[in-house]
């Protein structure tokens, strides 16, 4: 009787919650734009709080920034009914998500909160909201193919379970169609999309028309569109990965799609900015490309799962520049890159994939030698057409000087309808290396 009494005191001992003694406010004392300054209270960086309005409701806001006794506060929603001297709490623990497979099929919003009109089921798992970083002895290197579904792609720049793809192209040049094909075309257990700093009615569009109902029902949507706050677009980036690996150390083959890159940077700018960080490059503070950095190390293969996770971002190089500060950052960190070409595309080639300026680097690592050698015979091929594509119309191209050249010409018209794709079309990886193979042979 006495163990038993002690075991139950012990049980319920375990479910007692600890009492706060005192709660420490800071004070209201400044807004500008969207940064608010607080004094008094003891806050850190990334901490989440609340902010008394006018009418008694709390605003859920974050720590970004100190400058001596005072800190900046950003809002993760809208700004309203704020009053100088408006009390300021912290949040003592720290933010943690219930994740699990009852996610699937739904669409949320960066702080989890579901924008499909449904009641969200708390999942089975509680993990921390901050993004995880896999120590680099920990990653498992990217050993098999993936099949996209993109003929050009599968042939000519091979993607592989857990690699980081960028797709790379100025506004309306066909980033997010090729994108959809991709997410409807791979074979993947799960899909986690990112529509981060979009226009609004991308949502439903990309959901309706790129997953589709069935696609939907093995997808996780977190959306953020650009009239958001910009915490709010960061942490829906941040959370479209965490849930990606989640997903990937339960064993799954996971591929991530985030549109865009571009605009997790440009929410960081706004942020970085307003808490007086000065700009570097084109604008761009130093903390945006540390951000970007480690959002995408945080994909990729683990050792510690026999899940893979792959990444797709779209990039957005403004002015065509493929020069820009961003584009020239993420290009250095991820492992490859699909430029997309406006020449190509206004003259109706789609994908408008511009085949010279692209490259997958765990290609050579993950398909054979044959298969590399008629890449890289095709590239050549299309490279050597290029050349002498002007002087063809004004007729001073000579045949019969350069064999090699000859028979660029006279395969291109096979080589360009071996590129292009319809968007319901589906090109398999087996169908897509015979159909090169094939393409090299016919002039043998």
């Amino acid at each position: 009787m006495n163990a038993e009494l002690v075991g139950r005191l012990k049980s319920a001992r375990e479910q007692l919650q600890p009492v706060t003694l005192y709660q420490s406010f800071g004070r209201l004392t400044k807004v500008n734009g969207m940064t608010l300054t607080v004094d008094g209270g003891r806050f850190h960086m990334g901490q989440r709080c609340q902010v008394e309005g006018q009418q008694g409701q709390w605003l859920e806001a974050e720590v970004v920034g100190f400058d001596k006794q005072s800190a900046y506060l950003m809002p993760l929603t809208t700004a309203n009914q704020l009053h100088a001297g408006a009390r300021v709490k912290a949040q003592s623990q720290p933010q943690q998500l219930q994740i699990g497979p009852s996610l699937l099929g739904r669409v949320v919003d960066g702080l989890l909160r579901p924008l499909d009109e449904r009641p969200l089921s708390p999942g089975k798992h509680k993990v921390d909201a901050d993004t995880i970083l896999l120590n680099p002895m920990q990653r498992q290197s990217v050993s098999e193919p993936l099949d996209v579904g993109i003929r050009a792609l599968n042939a000519l720049f091979t993607v592989g379970k857990g690699q980081r793809m960028g797709l790379f192209a100025g506004s309306g040049v066909g980033k997010s169609k090729l994108l959809g094909m991709m997410t409807r075309f791979t074979s993947a257990d799960v899909v986690i999309v990112g529509l981060i700093g979009e226009r609004g009615w991308e949502v439903r569009d990309f959901i309706q028309h790129s997953l589709g109902e069935a696609g939907l029902q093995k997808a996780v949507v977190v959306a953020a569109p650009a009239d958001q706050s910009p915490l709010l677009r960061l942490r829906a980036a941040e959370l479209s990965h965490r849930l990606a690996a989640y997903f990937r150390d339960q064993g799954k083959n996971v591929l991530l799609l985030m549109d865009s890159l571009t605009r997790y940077a440009q929410a960081q700018r706004e942020i970085a900015l307003s808490v007086g960080e000065p700009p570097a490059t084109k604008g761009y503070p130093p903390s945006v490309f540390s951000k970007l950095t480690r959002l995408v190390e945080s994909s990729g293969n683990s050792n510690a799962s026999q899940g893979s996770m792959t990444a797709l971002y779209t990039v957005l190089a403004e002015g065509d520049d493929q020069q820009d500060p961003i584009v020239d950052s993420t290009r250095a960190i991820l492992d490859g890159h699909i430029v997309l070409n406006r020449e190509l595309a206004e003259a109706g080639h789609y994908p408008a994939i511009d085949i010279g300026a692209s490259i997958s680097r765990v290609m050579p690592s993950i398909v054979d030698e044959a298969h590399l050698q008629a890449c890289y015979r095709l590239k050549r091929l299309y490279s050597r057409y290029r050349q002498v594509q002007e002087l063809i119309p004004l007729g001073a191209y000579q045949a019969g000087q350069d064999a090699e050249l000859d028979k660029a010409v006279r395969l291109y018209p096979a080589i360009e309808a071996f590129l292009c794709q319809a968007l319901s079309e589906r090109a398999t990886l087996a169908d897509s290396l015979t159909g090169l193979m094939e393409l090299l042979n016919e002039d043998a």
